[in-house]
């Protein structure tokens, strides 16, 4: 039985954003000004550009090899090498449901502006009623998916509709001469917010893993995922420029709920609607996870590269219950385990290295002329190359710092 292909280009661009603009907007913007200060927006454009060659490599290999599987896929392709894919495949699986974790651990924060509560005693029912969600059906899930993505983009709106003023005060030329003149020290301290900053990026790359799903996928999937990244990076940077000048740094860097405090000193006003917004927001970044993990685990199974049980799809609501079901129990453990610093940063060490994997692979593929049918997008080779450089750079970065 074949997966059900319902997601058109709209729909597969906002599930992509809703998986970008989750957690990483909503809840680590504080985390990163705590490192990079005034230069924040700075550090997220930093993550944007090493993500983009990411984003076309992903975008070429996606329309080349239209599969669930993903990047396990792209290295086999690649490689011919079975264990290597079965390792990434599981290290993709790992990320996805580290990342779940951490989103689901920063709902905690916005929750508890309006309710006082034990951790576990939100965060149990939160995930058990995700799964719930990803087994009822894609078109399903990913439309509730949608509407909330579009909620969350309110959300991000209205926080640039409220701090205007100060992206009109906003003068680039001392802005960027302060830059330039900034010491080494400052510099590693935006690099770091960059490294974290790079977590609020992860999202587009789980968009392959439902291409069988996906209407024209050769065509649709890479025109969505260049769409997510593109505006999702113009979100993200007014949203730090806003955040950096309207609150001292030492306050948004200690908020569990920063846009939610940012909206309270702009306004004066309550800010029960924008952590509502937030917690929809965080949900629904849980959620894509979910989804992807799943679909990752399933893609996997039917190569034959780990338990057929895995690989079943109910026929009734044609998902993978037990690869949903497996995806939901142990971002349920990894939530209740670790905190969130720690799960963004390991997500963001095991997305890297999958990334320049990625870059190799379409290297070696390119090189050897695969799968050079006309409706292919492709990009030029130089392009995994910087991307390949970038990559593992940034890797060394985190390991020596």
């Amino acid at each position: 039985m074949k997966l059900k292909r319902s997601l058109n280009l709209p729909l597969l661009t906002l599930y992509g954003l809703g998986n970008i603009l989750g957690a990483g907007i909503y809840v680590l913007i504080g985390k990163v000004s705590a490192t990079a200060g005034l230069f924040t927006p700075v550090a997220f454009l930093i993550a944007s550009l090493l993500v983009a060659t990411t984003a076309f490599t992903f975008s070429e290999l996606s329309s080349r090899y239209p599969k669930s599987a993903g990047p396990a896929l792209y290295l086999y392709k690649a490689f011919g090498t079975k264990h290597l894919s079965i390792i990434i495949g599981l290290l993709i699986i790992a990320t996805s449901v580290l990342s779940a974790s951490a989103i689901t651990n920063g709902f905690v924060g916005y929750f508890n502006i309006f309710f006082d509560l034990p951790d576990y005693v939100v965060i149990v029912p939160l995930l058990l009623l995700l799964g719930l969600l990803a087994i009822w059906g894609i078109k399903q899930s990913a439309g509730v998916a949608a509407f909330i993505t579009l909620i969350e983009i309110a959300g991000l709106v209205i926080i640039i509709w409220v701090g205007q003023d100060y992206i009109k005060d906003f003068e680039i030329g001392p802005y960027v001469s302060n830059l330039v003149k900034t010491d080494s020290t400052i510099w590693l301290g935006i690099f770091s917010g960059a490294f974290l900053a790079f977590y609020a990026f992860i999202g587009f790359e789980d968009m392959v893993h439902v291409a069988e799903e996906v209407v024209e996928p050769e065509k649709n999937m890479p025109r969505a995922i260049i769409l997510a990244l593109v505006v999702s990076t113009l979100i993200y940077f007014l949203v730090a420029l806003v955040a950096v000048f309207a609150l001292p740094l030492q306050d948004l860097a200690s908020s569990e709920a920063p846009l939610a405090l940012i909206f309270e000193a702009t306004t004066g006003l309550s800010p029960n609607m924008i952590a509502i917004i937030g917690m929809l927001a965080i949900v629904n970044g849980a959620l894509i996870q979910i989804i992807m993990a799943s679909r990752v685990v399933f893609g996997m199974s039917s190569q034959g590269w780990i338990s057929s049980f895995f690989g079943k799809i109910n026929p009734t609501t044609q998902t993978p219950i037990q690869a949903t079901v497996l995806a939901t129990l142990i971002i349920l453990i990894l939530t209740l385990w670790l905190p969130i610093v720690t799960l963004a940063e390991l997500t963001s060490l095991f997305i890297l290295v999958i990334f320049s994997l990625m870059h190799l692979s379409l290297i070696r593929i390119k090189t050897m002329h695969q799968n050079t049918a006309p409706s292919i997008k492709q990009y030029p080779i130089i392009i995994p190359i910087i991307g390949l450089v970038t990559n593992v750079g940034f890797v060394i970065f985190y390991l020596l710092n």
